[in-house]
C-alpha cells in the first residue's frame, strides 16, 4: 500500500454538482500516486437550510431529532461525489458515520469522537476503492446520530487520518491557505507557507475560521501533519507543522478575532475559597466553553468575577447563573454583548520582549480601548468594543508589519 492521504472538502468546495465534479478531478489526480480517503461536508448552504427547517415547529427543537436532520446534508454530498468519481472511471463508495463506526459521546450537536473503525476504512482502500466518508456526523453507543458542531468535518478528517496512520491530512477550502489575518478585514494580509501546530491551535481557538479548534487539537495529539489549501486554485497552501522549523521567528505570526462573544460580570461576589468553582463548574457541566477569565482584587471581602463565552451559549449561561446565584453572594450580574476579542499569536513571543507594550501603544494611539487583557506564552488576547475590532486588527497588522 502506498502512503495514505486524507482529503477533506468543505461546503463551498462541494456547493454544486459542477464543484463536485471539479473536486472529483482533484481526487483522481491525487489517487495516481497515493491512497486517498475522502471526507466531505454538506453542500454549501445546505446545513443552514436544514437548521431553518428544524425551527419551523419550535425555536428549540429536540436535540436528538435536530442532529438526525442536519446530518443528512453530508450523506447527500458523499453519495454525489462517489457518483462523480464513477463517471471518471474511479472506484469509490460513500460511507456514513454509522457504517465506519464513528463512535461519539451522546452530547447532541457538540458530540466528541471516541473511536473510528480504521479496519473497515483500510479494507476499502486495500480493495483499490476510495472511501467517501461523511464528515460532521457521529453515532452513539445506542445507535443515535450525533453531530460534532460547526466545522466538525475537519475533526472527522483528522480523526480518521490519525486512526489509519495517514501521512498527511489535506483540508480543502475556498481560501488559498492560512493568512496572517482575515483578508476580508485586512486586504493585504499575507498567506503563510507554514505555521506551527501550536500557533494554529491558538489561532483556531481565538476565532480563525480556517480550521476547527478540535481538529487542530486532534492533529497535535496524534502527530498528524495538516495542509490547508484551496480547491478552487492551484497552490501548495499552508503546511501546519508539528515542529518549529524556523531558527528565528517573527514575534507575531497571525491575528485572530471573534465577534460572537458575550461578557458576564458577577459584581460583588464574595471573595472566599471555592467561589470560582461554584460559578464555572456548573457552566462546564452544561458543555459551555469559557475563555477569558478575570477576577479583580478584593475590596472588603468582595470582588468582581468576569468571563467570556460564545454568543450562542448566552441563554445556557444565564440559566446556570440563575440556578447558582443563591450559592454565591453577589450584588448583580452584568451582561455585555457589545464586545469582541482580538488575539496576537506567535511562537516568537517566547524570545522577544516588548510585544504587549507595542500592541497596547498602537491601540491607544488609535483610540481603541482595551477592556480585558489575557496572555499566555505565545498569545495576547484583548477584549475590545465590538464596533472597534476590525480597526484593532488593521492597526495591529500594520504595527507588526505582517504584510511583509
Amino acid at each position: 500500500m502506498s502512503k495514505i492521504i486524507v482529503q477533506k472538502f468543505g461546503g463551498t468546495s462541494v456547493e454544486s454538482v459542477e464543484r463536485i465534479d471539479a473536486v472529483a478531478e482533484i481526487i483522481k489526480n491525487a489517487s495516481k500516486s497515493n491512497d486517498i480517503i475522502v471526507v466531505v461536508s454538506a453542500m454549501g448552504g445546505e446545513t443552514n437550510k436544514l437548521i431553518k427547517l428544524s425551527k419551523h415547529f419550535s425555536e428549540d427543537p429536540d436535540k436528538r431529532e435536530f442532529d438526525a436532520l442536519v446530518s443528512t446534508g453530508e450523506t447527500v454530498s458523499s453519495a454525489l461525489l462517489a457518483m462523480a468519481l464513477h463517471s471518471k472511471g474511479i472506484k469509490a463508495k460513500s460511507y456514513s458515520a454509522s457504517q465506519i463506526a464513528m463512535k461519539t459521546t451522546n452530547t447532541f450537536s457538540k458530540a466528541k469522537i471516541l473511536d473510528v473503525n480504521a479496519k473497515k476504512i483500510l479494507e476499502v482502500v486495500e480493495d483499490n476503492t476510495i472511501p467517501i466518508t461523511t464528515g460532521f456526523q457521529g453515532i452513539t453507543e445506542g445507535g443515535d446520530v450525533t453531530t460534532l458542531g460547526r466545522g466538525g468535518s475537519d475533526t472527522t478528517a483528522v480523526a480518521i487520518a490519525a486512526q489509519v496512520g495517514a501521512s498527511r491530512c489535506d483540508i480543502y477550502t475556498d481560501v488559498d491557505g492560512i493568512f496572517t489575518t482575515d483578508p476580508k478585514v485586512v486586504s493585504n494580509a499575507k498567506k503563510l507557507d507554514s505555521i506551527t501546530m501550536e500557533e494554529m491551535l491558538e489561532l483556531a481557538g481565538q476565532g480563525a475560521k480556517v480550521m476547527q479548534t478540535r481538529a487542530v487539537e486532534f492533529a497535535n495529539k496524534y502527530n498528524v501533519p495538516v495542509r490547508v489549501l484551496s480547491s478552487f486554485n492551484e497552490g501548495n497552501g499552508t503546511l501546519i507543522t508539528l515542529k518549529d522549523e524556523n531558527m528565528e521567528n517573527a514575534s507575531v505570526s497571525g491575528i485572530a478575532f471573534q465577534k460572537d462573544q458575550i461578557k458576564f460580570t458577577l459584581h460583588g461576589v464574595g471573595d472566599v475559597p471555592g467561589t470560582a468553582f461554584r460559578i464555572l463548574g456548573p457552566i462546564s457541566d452544561a458543555e459551555v466553553e469559557v475563555d477569558v477569565i478575570v477576577q479583580n482584587v478584593s475590596v472588603d471581602g468582595k470582588t468582581d468575577f468576569t468571563f467570556t463565552v460564545a454568543s450562542e451559549d448566552e441563554d445556557t449561561v444565564k440559566k446556570v447563573l440563575e440556578d447558582v446565584k443563591n450559592d454565591i453572594s453577589l450584588k448583580e450580574i452584568i451582561v455585555d454583548s457589545n464586545i469582541a476579542k482580538v488575539s496576537l499569536v506567535g511562537v516568537g513571543m517566547r524570545s522577544q520582549a516588548g510585544v504587549a507594550s507595542k500592541a497596547f501603544k498602537a491601540l491607544s494611539e488609535n483610540d481603541v480601548n482595551i477592556q480585558i487583557i489575557c496572555t499566555s506564552e505565545i498569545k495576547i488576547t484583548m477584549v475590545v468594543e465590538k464596533d472597534l475590532v476590525d480597526k484593532a486588527v488593521e492597526v495591529l497588522h500594520k504595527e507588526f508589519e505582517l504584510e511583509k
